[in-house]
């Protein structure tokens, strides 16, 4: 098995390292920095590895990464890039609009005045079948999250209601 060796040590030495990890608050940095240090001071991987109970290949992954940029890509992590959505981007803003602006009533679904989630899933306007969470995840995503509806007197007069307020004013006073 081939030592692992810090080829270029960016001007650290072990003992710069060691006040360095002292310093850090992040634990998974701490334990990089300290990964890298116990190498140079002349570890095998496998010792440091079992020291910072990670595996071997994740400490030769440290020093590495230190070799090539020093402690400032330490901190890098490379996460997957996950799965392509069922939905554009143009797509997923039509569908924040249709909730934002229009009701189902309004476009004939429902007599429901507001959307939820159960009627977003049966508009298959894309052709794509999503779940229910998925739809929830989608829209919180965007900025939007649930409310329950509130009612409105769409034949309230606002004047006779202004009299009313008054009456009221008038009777608790006296």
């Amino acid at each position: 098995m081939k030592r692992l060796k810090i080829t270029n040590d960016h001007g650290w030495t072990p003992r710069t390292l060691r006040k360095q990890e002292r310093k850090i608050k992040n634990t998974l940095l701490r334990q990089r920095v300290m990964a890298v240090r116990l190498v140079m001071e002349g570890y095998l991987g496998k010792e440091v590895a079992s020291m910072v109970n990670v595996c071997r290949q994740t400490v030769s992954h440290y020093v590495s990464l230190f070799n090539e940029g020093g402690l400032e890509l330490l901190p890098h992590r490379d996460f997957a890039p996950g799965r392509e959505p069922f939905l554009t981007e143009e797509q997923q803003e039509e569908i924040k609009q249709l909730v934002l602006t229009t009701t189902p009533a309004e476009l004939g679904w429902d007599v429901a005045s507001a959307w939820n989630t159960k009627l977003l899933q049966s508009y298959e306007h894309f052709g794509v079948s999503i779940s229910r969470e998925a739809l929830r995840k989608l829209l919180h995503r965007k900025g939007l999250s649930w409310t329950r509806p509130t009612y409105t007197l769409a034949k309230g007069d606002p004047d006779r209601q202004k009299n009313f307020e008054k009456q009221i004013d008038f009777i608790k006073k006296t």
